[in-house]
This record gives structure tokens, C-alpha cells and sequence, in this order.
């Protein structure tokens, strides 16, 4: 059974005092108990520090543990990393390879393609050298009777030594035919168009003929509609030319009295303005200022004279 603290240095301090003081009475008691405090929380300090001590054991044995973990984990990161890296790596290496196969397969159609083109080009090539074969053979069978014609043609006919020799000939002779009446056609529609011209010159030439009256009678009028209006003119002329001189000689006067004015109104300026003796608007215009401003001296004047007392 333990012993508390206060009871165990209660008795230890007993045994050290002499045995005169052993008897101390029960009053005295109460002088130790902060002293057993001291010591009791100094134990408490102690089992304290005891027990921070286990845990920083505990704590330090703890982080190495998680240290050792963490390190584990990144090692295994690095691992899952790599793994990645790689099945990446893969994952490129399966795609570029489904790409090459597909590109192949898409190649092959395509090569596949061409060859089914090629052979239904083929196949309809050859459809259409049958269809010309059975044409051919169609049309041997129909010259054969011609052939057989030419045959005995030759033979009434040595100088024609081979079929295709007297085909020309026959050939040339179909030709000459077809220009010559390609040519009779031409000279005859040649004819026809020249008759037709003929035909039109000649309706051409009468109605020329009587255009021709129409527009000499026409002319006729016109000439003495114009010989009419001549003398209309030239008289009017003469009468122009009678009132330009009247009018001629009336300015003339009109440009003298105007000039006479000009040198009277020149002569009351004590400044006279040079103006060009054929300035007829100038000299009136000089003239109508002068009257103005003598209309408005004499208006001055009238305005200023007294008037005569009653």
C-alpha cells in the first residue's frame, strides 16, 4: 500500500530530529503542509515531465512510422507514375497502330474500290465489244451478197485486179456524181437568183423612174417656195437694213447729246472724271449723279429759307 507524501516526510523528518523534539504537539503539524505541497507538485512535475516523455517517445516512434509510410507512398507514386508513363506510352502505341490499320484498311477499300470500277469498266468494255461483234457479224452477213456481186464484177472486169481497186473506182465514180449534181444544183439556184435580181432591177428601175418624177415635181415647188421666201427676205432685208440705219443715226445723236451733257457737267466739277469718249453709260451715269446731287442742294436750300414774316 503507498504511502502518501506528506505522511512519508512527516516520518522521515521524525527520525532525523533528536528525541527531545520528537514530540512535537499537534499544533505544529500545520507549519509543513506547504512544504509536502512543494514536494507533491514537484512529484507531479516529475510524473509530468515522465509522461511528456512517453509521448515524445511515442510521438518520435509515430513520425518515424509515418516518415517510413510517406516514403513508401511516394515510392509508390513514382511506381504509379511510371505505370502511367507507360500504359501511356501504350495507350499511343495501340492508337498509332489502330490508326496505320485503319489507313491500311481504308487503302484496301479504296484499292478495292478502284478494282470494281476497273472491272465493271471492263466488264461493260467488253459488253460493248460483243454488241459491235454481233453488229459486224449482222453487216457481214448482209454484204455477203455484195461481196458476191463484186466477185463476179472482177471477173467481167480484168482490169481490176483486186475488190478494194474497183471500190475506189466505184467510190471515185459516187463522188464525182454527187459534185456534179451539187454543181448543176448551185448553177441552177445561181440562175434563179440571178433572173430574181434581174426581176428586182428591173421593178427597182420603174419605181426609180417614178420616185424620180415624184421628187422632180417636189423639187419644183420647193424651188419656187424657196424663190418666194428669197424675195420675202431680201425685202424684209432692205427694210432691216433701212431701220438699222435710222436707228444707227438716232444713237448717234443720242451718244453726241449724251457726250455734250457729260462735258457740261465736267465743266461745274472742279474734278472731272477721265472716262473713254465711247462711255456713253458712263457719262449718263456721271450725269444722273450730278442731277441727283443738284436736286439735293437745291431740296437744302429750299428747306433752309426763311420763311417771310406776316
Amino acid at each position: 500500500m503507498a504511502v502518501p507524501w506528506e505522511e512519508y516526510f512527516r516520518l522521515a523528518l521524525q527520525e532525523k530530529l533528536p528525541a527531545s523534539s520528537r514530540k512535537i504537539p499537534e499544533q505544529s503539524v500545520d507549519h509543513f503542509p506547504p512544504v509536502l505541497r512543494l514536494l507533491e507538485k514537484r512529484q507531479e512535475l516529475v510524473d509530468a515531465d515522465r509522461g511528456l516523455q512517453a509521448q515524445k517517445e511515442v510521438f518520435q516512434t509515430t513520425r518515424a512510422a509515418l516518415k517510413e509510410r510517406w516514403e513508401q507512398l511516394e515510392q509508390k507514386e513514382q511506381e504509379l507514375q511510371g505505370s502511367f508513363v507507360r500504359f501511356d506510352k501504350f495507350l499511343k502505341d495501340t492508337e498509332a497502330r489502330r490508326s496505320r490499320a485503319l489507313r491500311r484498311a481504308a487503302q484496301e477499300r479504296l484499292r478495292a474500290d478502284r478494282r470494281e470500277a476497273e472491272a465493271r469498266r471492263l466488264r461493260a468494255q467488253l459488253e460493248e465489244l460483243q454488241r459491235e461483234r454481233a453488229r459486224l457479224r449482222c453487216r457481214l452477213e448482209r454484204l455477203e451478197p455484195c461481196a458476191r456481186l463484186l466477185g463476179r464484177v472482177r471477173e467481167q472486169l480484168p482490169e481490176f485486179q483486186e475488190v478494194p481497186e474497183l471500190v475506189a473506182r466505184f467510190d471515185g465514180l459516187v463522188d464525182m456524181q454527187a459534185a456534179l449534181r451539187l454543181t448543176e444544183r448551185q448553177r441552177l439556184a445561181e440562175l434563179e437568183e440571178a433572173r430574181a435580181r434581174l426581176q428586182r432591177l428591173r421593178d427597182a428601175g420603174q419605181g426609180e423612174l417614178l420616185g424620180q418624177g415624184q421628187r422632180r415635181a417636189q423639187l419644183l415647188q420647193r424651188l419656187e417656195a424657196a424663190r418666194e421666201r428669197t424675195l420675202r427676205w431680201e425685202s424684209k432685208w432692205i427694210q432691216i437694213q433701212n431701220t438699222g440705219a435710222e436707228k444707227t443715226l438716232l444713237l448717234g445723236r443720242t451718244r453726241i447729246a449724251a457726250l455734250n451733257l457729260f462735258q457740261l457737267v465736267c465743266r461745274h466739277k472742279t474734278h472731272p472724271p477721265a472716262l473713254d469718249i465711247e462711255d456713253t453709260e458712263g457719262q449718263l451715269e456721271q450725269v444722273k449723279l450730278f442731277i441727283l446731287d443738284l436736286s439735293a442742294m437745291l431740296a437744302s436750300l429750299g428747306q433752309a429759307k426763311p420763311t417771310p414774316a406776316c
